[in-house]
């Protein structure tokens, strides 16, 4: 998260300056290279450095938001964008999966792999190496991609300035359409993105909701493995991961069938709204779930976690629509490097202040104001109470306002 901080914008600059498919082929290419690098680590610091890196070469799913809102119409961009939060959702989902399957093979299948070959001796090249070899057949298939960013050549930019009017016609439409966009990118060369308050106003909210999520990430698995009489639900890790893919499987039917007519009744803001609203008498409930036990329980848990991720990839879908409104073409992937950036400095503090705050939770079992997990949800609700509140004016604004 750190690397990825540090380099997005420039990324972002990089793909609006020479387009977006060069550079979906070079975060591609980092996952090829320093992922295997990763499984082949022999100290924590050559680790650390391998998961920098790809940090710092990896700007795609920035550039997949910008390339995702132009390579379809703009009646299918709802689609397209509920398309990258579900697939990025569902990659969260399956990676640590294959992590966890294929993880240390020489001892889960010594059969298949020798103590003394490469796999014994990096017990976890083998999930880093299957995903390199994922990626390979990934960037194969993104080198047919076409190309988003069109650029207009000199002689077309001169004509167009020479117009001041163009007469209506079927024959000049197409002339109209590049005058208007040739004048967008002449305004947009000196436009100051961090003075573009509906952009970052609207960055500033997907800050908010991605701390949120991260958190909630962190703390759910702690809370489902802790014992009932802590107030978990003395769940297996296996029964977690149950739970997620079910929950993964759920997300894909909605962002793909029911998302896009109710984002195009409704409209972005009103559907980031319902779903934050929503979440929170549903994350306060999730203490008295721990109270249910047997079917009764994996049942209910599932809904919840299935309802939960639903609503949290529609919220952050809204404000990806939001967000590359608020900027010509010419500046969408730089507006959504400065996102990733801010993104990820959230990202980064998280995990940590998730995991402590179960932690501190965990000593509060007997307390009279909100014991034990009750804490961890409401502060969780807290904070999604806070992003509710800023998508609504005065401070978040229309890209016409």
């Amino acid at each position: 998260m750190i690397g990825r901080a540090l380099t997005s914008f420039f990324w972002g600059w990089l793909a609006d300056r020479y387009g977006r498919k060069p550079i979906i082929l070079i975060g591609t290419s980092s996952v090829v290279l320093f992922n295997a690098l990763f499984g082949l680590s022999t100290s924590l610091w050559m680790a650390l450095s391998m998961r920098f890196l790809l940090g710092c070469f990896n700007s795609l799913l920035g550039t997949i938001r910008a390339y995702a809102s132009e390579v379809c119409r703009e009646e299918y961009r709802s689609v397209a964008l509920s398309v990258v939060s579900t697939s990025r959702g569902i990659g969260m989902i399956i990676g640590p999966a294959i992590g966890g399957f294929l993880a240390q093979p020489a001892e889960k299948f010594p059969n298949l792999f020798a103590e003394s070959s490469i796999f014994g001796r990096f017990p976890y090249f083998l999930p880093c190496l299957v995903i390199s070899v994922y990626a390979v057949g990934v960037l194969a298939a993104c080198w047919w991609l076409p190309e988003t960013l069109h650029m207009h050549d000199k002689k077309v930019s001169e004509r167009c300035d020479s117009f001041d009017v163009l007469e209506a016609s079927s024959e000049e439409s197409d002339e109209k359409e590049y005058v208007t966009e040739v004048k967008e990118r002449k305004i947009s060369k000196n436009a100051n993105l961090l003075r573009n308050w509906p952009l970052m106003s609207v960055i500033i909210v997907y800050c908010v909701f991605s701390l949120q999520e991260i958190a909630y990430a962190e703390t759910f698995s702690l809370w489902a493995v802790s014992d009932k009489k802590y107030g978990g639900l003395s769940f297996s890790s296996q029964d977690v991961g149950e739970v997620l893919a079910i929950s993964g499987f759920g997300l894909l039917l909605f962002q793909l069938l029911l998302y896009p007519p109710i984002e195009k009744i409704l409209g972005p803001i009103t559907v980031t709204r319902i779903s934050a609203a929503v979440s929170i008498p549903l994350l306060a409930s999730y203490p008295y779930i721990a109270m249910l036990s047997g079917i009764t329980l994996h049942l209910v848990i599932n809904c919840a976690s299935i309802l939960r991720n639903t609503l949290s990839v529609t919220l952050v879908t809204g404000l990806f629509i939001l967000q590359n409104n608020a900027v010509p073409q010419s500046q969408r992937a730089a507006a959504n490097g400065i996102s990733m950036t801010a993104m990820s400095v959230f990202k980064a503090f998280g995990p940590v202040g998730g995991g402590t705050l179960f932690s501190w939770a965990q000593k509060r079992q007997v307390s009279a104001f909100l014991p034990g997990d009750e804490m961890v949800f409401f502060v969780l609700n807290l904070v999604q109470f806070i992003g509710l509140l800023l998508t609504f004016k005065p401070f978040l604004a229309q890209p016409h306002e």
